[in-house]
């Protein structure tokens, strides 16, 4: 494959995929949740992410990873996707986009 015919990987499109995925246990997708703590796109076109969940005993462990892999593969120009499940820093409501913390009446 020639990835010089392939789009450039435009992050906002990531993100827009992203905002598709949504927790099941809080009506807010998992971007604006907070739980996306990195994406590296590589010249390759593959691209890299680091997420957590919102507690280590979350039943979505086994599947949002899965999840996020294809929403990010489903962007153009996207090769390869690999999620990372990370667990430091932990997660708390402040990594909540401040339209969610308004939406949830969390402050």
């Amino acid at each position: 494959m020639d990835l010089s015919e392939l789009p450039e990987i435009e992050e906002d499109k990531i993100v827009e995929a992203l905002r598709q995925v949504y927790d099941p246990e809080i009506p807010v997708n998992i971007y604006d949740l907070g739980l996306i703590y990195n994406l590296d796109i590589h010249p390759n076109h593959k691209v890299d992410v680091k997420m957590t969940l919102t507690t280590p005993g979350c039943p979505e462990a086994a599947t949002f990873p899965g999840k996020v892999e294809a929403a990010v593969k489903s962007v153009p120009g996207v090769v390869d996707a690999e999620v990372e499940l990370v667990w430091d820093p932990p997660w708390t409501k402040d990594h909540m986009s401040e339209d969610v913390k308004l939406a949830l009446g969390i402050w």
